[in-house]
């Protein structure tokens, strides 16, 4: 009998996006049955993946990589007690297949027996001995456990499945994650609050599995919802593969406008002109955002509020640390006190949002996502594409980025890593004085050299000249107003 596999433990087999197996499910390349596929129809459809090489065993080996005993113990392996029941649960799946070993053994020494004696025993001819085998054949194989696979039976030590409902989302909880941080990493757009169990806006119920606090949570859960399978998913891992039943953020509309406190963590030049501004919100009060919204920051002074509205160039897989690139033309007063030192480390900053629809849809699996991003505009498309990367689901994805001025290509390495360590990623650097005229060239470039343009959700976001001229070329090329998606800046 072969083993079967979830979609996210198969991706993680061959080395693929999640989005590629399901493509290839519904152009029926690869059998599925139940949302899950055969291991041996996977191997078949990938002959040149090693899966004795991939998966589980990239695991060990950044384990091995990041080689200090307190990190792999705090990170990357589960605790003691989760572990070790994961354990025990492939024990006892050994010890079935062992029992089963014996079985066949018995089942032979008997057909021997037999063979020495002639059939001499029953009476049996060769037409007895088949029937003898035939019988004692289907006893066993009625009972006869699923064979342990070495990649598999790895990845399920160190990491448990989660299914999401209604939305059939999927992920890997690894080492002490919570469900609710693996579950963010993984681009899943969970309801929460503070994230250390004091709100209860991560209550979930959970439908099978087995899960285990792994911090203690203030907020208190009713005798009822204990009795439902209510558990708060910041403060709990799965033991087990589980399935948890909760509501998700369909889109801007569903995440609540909130004000935190942050603090300024630093101010670092990328580039001549350009500043990397990273705010640090309290463990206790996160913000919720998706990849590609805004903010209001401001700082109150003796020179009166100092504020702007800025794209969040970070990933929601993050929620404490909020990332901004702010340009030193950009003319608001917040900016002015960035570059000119009267913002320093360590004051405080009131953040208040998120606000914007620049974001992916809910399930955009079935597009490949072009980015187009022209100098600082590059802030809210870095954040799409972390949040695109983390969501495993995505074929492909493309960037097209314009400079106007000298350091526009300001995150360049960044890109150029990217490319490097995903099969799925590629980038193309463009330069031109006007942003209007760079947009008309830029988007003549994607027709030309996008064959698959009818599939694909365009994401252009820079200066408002730049941005129109990309929708009205790219739409008069042949694409749709509503694959364009454009944030002006």
């Amino acid at each position: 009998m072969t083993v079967h596999l979830n979609l996210a433990r198969a991706a993680r087999l061959v080395g693929v996006p999640r989005g590629v197996l399901q493509r290839m499910i519904a152009a029926g390349e690869l059998p599925s049955f139940d949302g899950l596929v055969a291991l041996d129809d996977l191997q078949r459809a990938f002959p040149d993946a090693a899966l004795a090489d991939s998966g589980a065993f990239e695991t060990v080996a950044r384990i091995r990589e990041q080689a200090f005993a307190r990190r792999v113990q705090e990170f990357v392996l589960p605790s003691q007690e989760v572990l070790a029941q994961r354990l025990l649960s492939q024990s006892i799946e050994l010890a079935q297949v062992r029992r089963h070993l014996q079985a066949y053994h018995e089942l032979i020494v008997q057909l021997r027996s037999r063979i020495e004696h002639g059939g001499a025993e029953a009476g049996d001819g060769s037409a007895g001995l088949l029937d003898f085998l035939d019988r004692h054949f289907k006893r066993i194989l009625a009972a006869e456990p699923e064979p342990l696979e070495a990649s598999v039976s790895m990845l399920e030590a160190i990491t448990a499945h989660v299914t999401v409902r209604p939305s059939g989302h999927q992920f890997l909880v690894e080492g002490n994650e919570s469900i609710l941080q693996a579950g963010l990493k993984s681009g899943v757009r969970f309801g929460y609050g503070c994230g250390t169990g004091s709100c209860g806006l991560c209550k979930a119920r959970v439908i099978a599995g087995q899960v285990r606090a792994i911090a203690q949570g203030d907020y208190p859960l009713s005798e009822q919802e204990r009795q439902q399978g209510y558990t708060l998913l910041c403060t709990h891992t799965a033991v087990s593969d589980v399935i948890v039943e909760t509501l998700e953020a369909s889109g801007p509309q569903d995440i609540p406008q909130q004000e935190i406190l942050a603090t300024v963590r630093a101010i670092s030049p990328l580039a001549p002109a350009t500043m990397l501004l990273h705010l640090q919100t309290p463990r206790s009060h996160r913000l919720r955002f998706l990849a590609g919204q805004s903010v209001t920051v401001s700082v109150a002074g003796a020179e009166g509020d100092r504020s702007a509205s800025l794209p969040l160039a970070s990933c929601p897989c993050d929620e404490r640390n909020l990332h901004f690139h702010v340009a030193r033309e950009d003319p608001s007063p917040f900016a002015a006190a960035l570059f000119d030192g009267r913002c320093k480390p360590g004051e405080r900053v009131t953040v208040r949002g998120p606000s914007g629809d620049f974001v992916l849809g809910a399930d955009a699996g079935g597009v490949l996502p072009v980015f187009v991003a022209c100098d600082t505009g590059f802030a809210p498309v870095k954040s799409l594409i972390e949040h695109s990367i983390a969501a495993d689901q995505f074929e492909s994805i493309s960037l097209y980025w314009l400079a106007t001025r000298p350091d526009g290509h300001y995150l360049a390495n960044q890109c150029r890593a990217w490319a490097a360590s995903l099969d799925q990623f590629r980038f193309a650097l463009a330069t031109a004085s006007d942003p209007g005229a760079g947009g008309r060239e830029l988007a003549d470039r994607i027709l030309a050299e996008r064959t698959d343009l009818a599939q694909c959700a365009v994401y252009a976001a820079g200066a408002t000249p730049f941005v129109d001229a990309i929708a009205r070329q790219l739409v008069a090329g042949g694409l749709k107003p509503e694959q364009v998606f454009g944030l002006g800046l």
